[in-house]
């Protein structure tokens, strides 16, 4: 793709993302959200194959008919109580539609099922943004509309989308399609605290989205999109093969790790909130999720299982790893243990 090309697609999402996170109007909301989606189908589709586009197809129907519910669900809000302000859906119909449409738009279950197809057909950078960039607005009008939802709702949403992130992932041998599984899980555990603790909610988002960067940028780096492949990454690159074991680790939630903060902090939250029986399904519901991710590091570091498969064997050199991907491994690892020191220098 030309860089300049590129360069403008990358601003629009920028540009999209900040109008919706930074409006109060529904209209304006909306109008960014569209940004987004028609900023990131080129980028989708720039490999010209044709999974790509029939990934930046499904994309564009599936965004299309979300925004449309967005947009419904504000003028219903605003046919009844004669408000277009963000914070002020109070109408109970609203309140459900726009629940559905955020759920399409970030690919909750049931509305799942788009989100692993296009990320499979996409590139691994591209991935990284539908997961985590594409993510933020939605999960900011949920934020902003939060006291307003259904708990009832969401938590069987949540309970549901970590059920089924955990199952769906578990024979699936396309690293990309693992990672999609891996975020509609995370999804379901931002969800079930989001009307009782919305800040929650964003800090699991932040450290999902740092530790998702940190997974997808160390398997660019290693040219790897699947499990047999993985198996060959150790001759290549060692370190990063190693500290990737630590890295989806953190990511499943294991102590003393990053990843574990927000798992901690939310099944904390849902005891005092009397739903420790939703906290201990959606605890139990997450050990699906680790066991993919400890295939993926047993793939990737513990050993080389005998296997037919012919391999592109690639020239080993040792090709140094980019300073972010080591200050995202460092954060996605430390934040966890060195947050009682940075408690105490503060």
């Amino acid at each position: 793709m030309n860089p300049q090309a590129k360069m403008i697609f990358t601003a629009s999402l920028l540009l999209g993302t900040t109008i919706t996170i930074t409006s109060n109007h529904w209209v304006m909301a909306w109008t960014g959200l569209e940004i987004n989606t028609l900023a990131i189908l080129p980028l989708i589709s720039k490999s010209h194959h044709p999974r790509a586009i029939e990934a930046a197809t499904k994309y564009f129907l599936v965004q299309a008919a979300a925004s449309t519910l967005v947009l419904f669900s504000s003028m219903t809000n605003a046919w009844h109580t004669g408000q277009w302000d963000i914070t002020q859906l109070t109408h109970p119909m609203s309140c459900i539609i726009l629940t559905t449409a955020i759920s399409i738009k970030l690919g909750l279950v049931p509305f799942h099922f788009w989100f692993p197809e296009v990320l499979q057909g996409t590139s691994l950078t591209t991935g990284l943004l539908l997961s985590t960039v594409l993510k933020l607005p939605p999960i900011t009008l949920l934020f902003m509309t939060s006291q307003a939802l259904n708990p009832t709702l969401l938590t069987v949403l949540a309970i549901l989308s970590a059920a089924i992130g955990g199952w769906m992932g578990l024979n699936q041998t396309q690293i990309r399609k693992i990672l999609a599984y891996s975020s509609i899980s995370h999804l379901g555990w931002m969800t079930i605290i989001l009307v009782y603790n919305p800040k929650l909610t964003l800090l699991n988002f932040y450290l999902y989205a740092l530790m998702t960067s940190t997974v997808f940028l160390t398997l660019n780096s290693m040219k790897v999109l699947k499990l047999s492949t993985l198996m060959t990454s150790w001759t290549k690159m060692p370190s990063l093969s190693a500290i990737s074991l630590l890295t989806l680790m953190s990511l499943a939630g294991l102590p003393p790790l990053t990843g574990f903060l927000p798992k901690w902090l939310i099944i904390q939250e849902l005891t005092m909130q009397e739903m420790a029986p939703a906290a201990m399904i959606i605890s139990l519901l997450s050990l699906l999720g680790l066991f993919f991710y400890l295939r993926l590091a047993y793939c990737a570091t513990i050993t080389l299982p005998p296997h037919t498969t012919n391999h592109m064997k690639q020239w080993h050199t040792n090709k140094p790893v980019s300073m972010l991907i080591a200050v995202l491994t460092t954060l996605s690892l430390m934040l966890l243990p060195i947050s009682p020191m940075i408690f105490a220098i503060i």
